[in-house]
């Protein structure tokens, strides 16, 4: 009973911001080419402590975007389980849908608005913390900066302490059972509330966390300014690594960097063998997480049999353009006691370099041995490492 879900509220109709829009409901924007309630979904996936998500959706959408995320599980497998609920008139009847679709393992919730995509995990961590220690309820603020006034009939009628004002966000944390009970008082005395808290409050004390400054709310047109920000450009790096064992007269002549090595070893491999160019083609995969070629170009299909490498480098080249990354670097090593490689040393740079679109000096390669040890060392195979660096869009 100690599991911990989070529902995520994206039922609103977003009648504030109806005209900048088009129309388009503000939890389906889109931020850095995801909706905001699947940017919500992200978050909370990055907190181990998280077991499953319940999204909330108007009642029409809910076959549409059941079937979208299978499409985003699927493509982004967040490793949470989850579910989808329909919303209701007001917020604090698609919270109390929400709730219907828990488990009955889930001990506490946490709630929150798909228009605050902006929020990080370490928020939602400080609200379990405060949950694991003993509050029924834990909700985020941020002080108030200007002087608030009470204001009635268009006088002022007092002015608030400010020292004692904070602005609430969301997510907010409670137990099941207790946002539960608040939910049905609710219901049969009609409260009218804004959050959750404001229903817990009249059964149990609520604890406060720090909120974010950046944890704002997409509420009016101004705010559709912060999803347009400059998108940044961020450095990654990818590893590959390959082996191949040395076979006989009839397996594949030995090519590296799609350059013939003459009077080397026979390969033995399903494709033409080329382990210099399997380990930059991982690596590539690597700077934007894109899996493994053995996942993309399986040894078991008979239409990679004596494949070109330089036709698999060029393939994740593609992927990774898709994923919006530039291979700018690459630093590649072969290590092999035989055949002696220095001869052929500036013709494999070079070869890589233009598979790669790249200016000679920004691909290095490396022979070396490994002084007569393990299985290179005794002649039985070959193995290549690369190391590329990329610049991906964010």
């Amino acid at each position: 009973m100690n599991d911990i879900w989070a529902i995520i509220l994206a039922a609103g109709s977003g009648t504030r911001l109806a005209e900048a829009t088009g129309g388009e409901r503000k939890q389906y924007l889109e931020y850095k080419s995801a909706p905001l309630f699947w940017h919500c979904a992200r978050t909370f996936s990055r907190v181990a402590d998280v077991r499953g998500l319940v999204f909330v959706f108007p009642p029409e959408d809910v076959p549409a975007m059941d079937k979208k995320l299978r499409q985003f599980f699927k493509t982004e497998d967040l490793g949470v389980q989850w579910t989808v609920a329909a919303g209701g008139e007001r917020r604090q009847d698609s919270v109390r849908n929400g709730l219907t679709g828990l488990p009955k393992t889930c001990g506490r919730v946490l709630v929150h608005d798909s228009a605050r995509p902006f929020f990080s995990a370490r928020l939602v961590r400080e609200l379990i913390d405060a949950l694991n220690s003993g509050a029924r309820g834990a909700i985020p603020a941020v002080p108030v900066t200007d002087t608030v006034k009470r204001v009635a009939g268009g006088m002022v009628a007092e002015t608030l302490n400010r020292a004692e004002l904070a602005a609430v966000q969301t997510p907010q944390g409670f137990e099941t059972a207790l946002l539960r009970e608040a939910h049905e008082r609710a219901l049969a005395e009609g409260w009218e509330v804004t959050d959750d808290a404001s229903m817990v409050e009249r059964l149990a004390e609520v604890a406060v966390v720090p909120g974010e400054a950046a944890n704002v709310k997409i509420t009016v047109p101004e705010d559709l300014k912060r999803l347009q920000e400059a998108r940044t450009t961020v450095p990654c790096t990818g590893w590959g690594y390959d082996v191949h064992r040395f076979g006989g007269e009839h397996d594949r002549p030995m090519v590296l960097g799609g350059v013939p090595i003459p009077g080397g070893p026979a390969i033995v491999a399903h494709s033409d063998g080329d382990v210099l160019l399997h380990a930059l083609a991982d690596a590539i995969l690597g700077t934007f997480g894109g899996g493994d070629i053995g996942t993309h170009f399986p040894d078991t299909d008979p239409n990679f049999d004596n494949a070109d490498s330089g036709v698999l480098v060029r393939e994740v080249l593609a992927m990774a353009e898709r994923a919006e990354t530039r291979i700018v670097h690459a630093d590649l090593t072969v290590v092999a006691q035989v055949p002696r490689l220095a001869p052929h040393a500036a013709q494999i740079a070079r070869n890589v370099a233009r598979l790669l679109g790249l200016e000679q000096h920004q691909v290095n390669f490396k022979a070396t041995t490994e002084e007569k040890l393990g299985f290179t060392g005794e002649k039985k195979g070959i193995k290549a490492v690369a190391c590329v660096t990329g610049l991906r869009e964010m």
